[in-house]
This record gives structure tokens, C-alpha cells and sequence, in this order.
């Protein structure tokens, strides 16, 4: 069985949010006794420096701008595997519950969690705060409590429902916070009163979703199923200013490491027997094909991957990443996504019986039906990750800046050896440009065109 729990994290530390990492305030008593308990990633990256790409990437194991997912916003594309539609194959039941900003909650949308692989699912088109409008299977509902909690109920509940039905499962805990504008309960923000005011609220989503995950962690162990279940929280961008990199440079919609360095942890009793940390860079893009090689699924027509299972490394295994991590945040506008105007919308016109289409109300963005994108410009930043080594590619109106930096002895990324490792800088050059034309070419269509 597998949980997928992961956070919005808008304006969270990237990586001093919990006290395992560092933080002298918050208090997040559940995740710090998942540092201490199952396997710590102290270099774990999301797939792009914002929300609706990483998420992307989750889905699917491609970095998002394979499928014209740029920006928060945009959604997948239809044409796209998903990890929901692959562990059905293997006999899984699916489901999904919180934030999706992946498409439209609309039931006959083709980017909709219903269309995108989940037999269940209770979500919600953004993030999402207390007493929060939800979608469940497509039908708009008015919901009381406070969010994070409002979602783990929902998701244990199709938990249980597995569990009695003898049914393997995948369950994707998408958390709506911590995000702007940040909105805590009185419990949690009486234990943040000595706290500057920007932060208080900050912190008590924060403390509120711990809480929630501890109730997750609970309800696993009372079906008695807590020891075979995987249990991957991790985040989907670095920080803005309410939280902190812990030092790193940049912070969320930058490439820099504080844009992209997020928290991460996993829990799997029966094989992690011992608390371990791992300094080996994995990412969002290695979900999908780590659950693949777990659960025995097959995809018969399978786009290029850009993750890698690290099964091995969860069972010990795994001494170094066999191939380099891409990232390319490109130049384009997100699109704005108010979850409680556009599931009130469709409460409305499902309580009159007019509802309109998805292709209509809420169609797949104009960007990601082209299929016209150059690849002899890639507009934007880019990366090149392998091993210690980091490679930037910054491109503005057609001019190129190359940056090179050894994370291992540069965490802060603040040494450019492009000039003095220029041999090495050559070669990263060469495989970052042939990575970008090939997702220039899956952006085009051309992964589909095979099938």
C-alpha cells in the first residue's frame, strides 16, 4: 500500500520547517518523530520550484514541462500515464484527496482526478483552508473543520474501505496548507503567541497539517496495516519569505536550491526496521517509478522517464543516483486558481441542473495544446544536477549565463567554478542542452505520436 502525503508549502521553510531541521518555534511533533523513526532524504528536490508542476511530476515521473505543465495553474495534459491509471494495472484501488491544481474539479474535464486515474476522490481545484468547499467525485460540498484534517478524515475513510475490501491501495494526501492567506485555528495559534503576527497563522497551519499526519500515521496502525504501508511526505517548492531555506540561496520560482531543496520522509516499517538519513539527491520525478518497480505495475506504452526508482536506496541498496536530475522553470505567467469562486460556481449550477461542460468552463490551458515550441531557444532557467555538481543555464531575451557550483563544499551556492571547472562545465553543458531538446520534443507531441 502506498500513501503520497505532500504539502503546498507556500511561504514554508524549505528546509528548517520542522524541528528535525532545525526550526526554534514550530512545533511539529509527528514530523519529527518520522525523522527519528524512518528514512530521512537530506537532499530531496521538487520537480520545479512551484506547485502545479511538482505536482506534475509526481503524477507522472516526468519533469513538467514535458506536457506543457509550466506554471501554477496549468493541469496535465490527457494524453499523459499517470501513477493512479498505472497501479491500476497491478489491482490497485486509487484515490485522491486535498489539493489537486492539476485541472478542474468538473467530473467530465479530462484533466480531473476521476480522469486521471482515481476511483475516489475528494479534492479541491487549489489550496483550501478552514470549513473548505471540496469536490467528492465531481459533486461540490461544503465541508466543516479545519482543512488538513478535513482531508485525512476523507482519506482514512477510503483507507478503511480498502483494508475491508482485501484491496491493495494508492492514496495521494495533497495538504492545501501552509499557504496564503494563512488561516489557523485558536489551538494552534494560542501556541503562537509570542510569535511575530505575520508568523503566527503561518505556523499554525503548519501545526495543524502535523497534526493531521499524526492522525494519518494513527489511523494506519489501528486497520493494522502500518508495517506493509510506504509512507512518502515530502513538499512541492522551496520557500517564500514567511519561511526560511535554512541558508540556501533562492527561495520559491528559483531554481537555486532554495527553490527547489524540500523536506522529505518515508516511512515503511516492515523494510526501514532502523532510522537512517540519505544525502543521495532523489526528487518528485522518482515517485512514480519507484511505486511502479513496488507494486509489479506495467505500462505498456511508457513516455520517457525523467525519474528513477529508488526502491534500492529504501531498502539499502543504492550507493549513488544513476543518472542526473533536469530542471527548467520556463519563462510563462501561472494562472490564477480560486478553489472556493469555482467549486461555489459549480455547487450552483449542479443544485440547479445546468451544468456546464469542462471544455467550457474550465478548458485545458491554450499553452498546452501547442505544438509549434522551438528547441533552439529554451526561454527561462534551467539545471543540470549530477551528484555534487550543479550547472545553471539562465537565459534572458536570447542571452545565456552559464553557473557552475560543487553543492558539496557550496551549499549556498555562492562560488561560480564555471570558469576553473571548465571541462567539466563543457560537458554538463552538452547533456543539460540535449535534455531540454528532448523535452522541447515531448512538449510537441512527439511521446504521444508514438503510441
Amino acid at each position: 500500500m502506498f500513501i503520497l502525503a505532500g504539502v503546498a508549502f507556500h511561504g514554508s521553510p524549505a528546509n528548517t520547517h520542522v524541528i528535525y531541521n532545525g526550526h526554534s518555534a514550530l512545533k511539529t511533533p509527528t514530523f519529527d518523530q518520522m525523522s527519528r523513526e524512518g528514512l530521512r532524504f537530506d537532499r530531496f528536490y521538487a520537480g520545479a520550484p512551484v506547485c502545479s508542476p511538482t505536482r506534475a511530476s509526481v503524477m507522472t515521473g516526468r519533469t513538467p514541462n514535458r506536457m506543457g505543465c509550466f506554471k501554477w495553474g496549468y493541469t496535465l495534459r490527457p494524453q499523459e500515464v499517470t501513477v493512479a491509471e498505472a497501479l491500476k494495472t497491478a489491482g490497485y484501488t486509487t484515490g485522491h484527496f486535498g489539493k489537486w491544481h492539476l485541472g478542474s474539479m468538473r467530473a467530465d474535464s479530462p484533466v480531473s482526478p476521476g480522469r486521471s486515474g482515481f476511483d475516489q476522490w475528494f479534492s479541491s481545484p487549489n489550496f483550501f483552508e478552514v470549513d473548505p468547499w471540496m469536490a467528492r467525485n465531481g459533486k461540490a460540498v461544503k465541508t466543516t473543520g479545519e482543512g488538513s484534517e478535513v482531508i485525512v478524515d476523507a482519506a482514512l475513510e477510503f483507507v478503511r474501505g480498502a483494508v475491508k475490501e482485501k484491496k491493495p491501495f494508492l492514496a495521494v494526501v495533497w495538504f492545501g496548507s501552509p499557504h496564503a492567506p494563512h488561516v489557523g485555528i485558536e489551538r494552534d495559534l494560542a501556541l503562537y503567541q509570542d510569535q511575530p503576527k505575520k508568523q503566527r497563522a503561518f505556523l499554525a497551519e503548519i501545526t495543524a497539517m502535523d497534526r493531521a499526519m499524526g492522525k494519518l500515521r494513527a489511523g494506519l496502525r489501528s486497520t493494522g496495516i502500518s508495517d506493509d504501508t510506504v509512507l512518502w511526505y515530502c513538499s512541492d517548492n522551496g520557500a517564500i519569505p514567511e519561511g526560511s531555506t535554512g541558508g540556501l540561496r533562492g527561495k520559491k520560482g528559483q531554481i537555486y536550491e532554495g527553490g527547489l531543496r524540500v523536506p522529505g520522509l518515508l516511512e515503511w516499517p516492515a523494510k526501514i526496521r532502523q532510522p537512517r538519513a540519505t544525502s543521495l539527491p532523489c526528487c518528485t520525478v522518482d515517485i512514480y517509478p519507484t511505486l511502479l518497480e513496488l507494486s509489479g505495475a506495467k505500462v505498456s506504452s511508457q513516455p520517457p522517464l525523467d525519474g528513477v526508482s529508488i526502491a534500492p536506496l529504501l531498502l539499502g541498496e543504492m550507493k549513488s543516483r544513476p543518472r542526473p536530475l533536469g530542471f527548467w522553470d520556463y519563462t510563462i505567467g501561472g494562472l490564477a486558481t480560486k478553489s472556493s469562486a469555482l467549486l461555489e460556481e459549480l455547487a450552483r449550477e449542479q443544485a440547479a441542473g445546468k451544468v456546464r461542460p469542462a471544455a467550457e468552463a474550465e478548458p485545458v490551458p491554450a499553452a498546452q495544446l501547442r505544438s509549434d515550441y522551438s528547441d533552439k531557444e529554451f526561454p527561462g532557467y534551467a539545471a543540470w544536477l549530477d551528484g555534487d555538481w550543479k550547472l545553471h543555464r539562465i537565459e534572458k531575451k536570447g542571452d545565456v549565463k552559464w553557473e557552475l557550483y560543487n553543492l558539496a563544499t557550496d551549499r549556498t551556492e555562492s562560488s561560480d567554478l564555471a570558469a576553473s571547472e571548465s571541462e567539466r562545465a563543457a560537458r554538463m553543458k552538452a547533456e543539460l542542452d540535449a535534455w531540454l531538446r528532448s523535452v522541447v520534443a515531448s512538449l510537441n507531441g512527439a511521446d504521444y505520436k508514438a503510441k
